[in-house]
């Protein structure tokens, strides 16, 4: 079983760099300006890296990392605000999901959007 995951956006605070795929450049560019700023400031605020990565099912997941030796890294900050960005950027989240299903994986539109709901819960 092979594990399709595409990488949405991403930053290290090792590299101080930031990275946007561009299988999503058609988004807006307000939607890519804040990704951008999210990833970036999340870096500068728990260290470590950052990413938005959609799973196999077209869920998208907001994942942190760190090298073993950086004791830098806050473990439990960069929990605390990865539930803040998913609360706060919920609206934003879903049509980037809705997007992402729509266009890169070519899903049905109409079935994605009277399905909305049930795969919320």
């Amino acid at each position: 079983m092979s594990e399709e995951r595409v990488v949405l956006c991403g930053a290290s605070a090792y590299e101080k760099k930031y990275y946007f795929n561009q299988l999503f450049e058609k988004l807006p560019d307000s939607i890519k300006d804040e990704l951008h700023i999210i990833c970036v400031l999340f870096t500068e605020e728990v260290g470590g890296v950052f990413t938005m990565v959609f799973d196999e099912e077209g869920g998208l997941l907001l994942e942190t990392d760190a090298e073993e030796d950086d004791i830098y890294y806050d473990e439990i900050s960069s929990g605390l605000l990865v539930k803040e960005i998913q609360r706060t950027r919920q609206e934003m989240f879903e049509s980037i999901t809705l997007f992402y299903r729509a266009f890169i994986l070519k899903e049905d539109i109409e079935g994605l959007i009277d399905g909305e709901d049930d795969s919320n819960s």
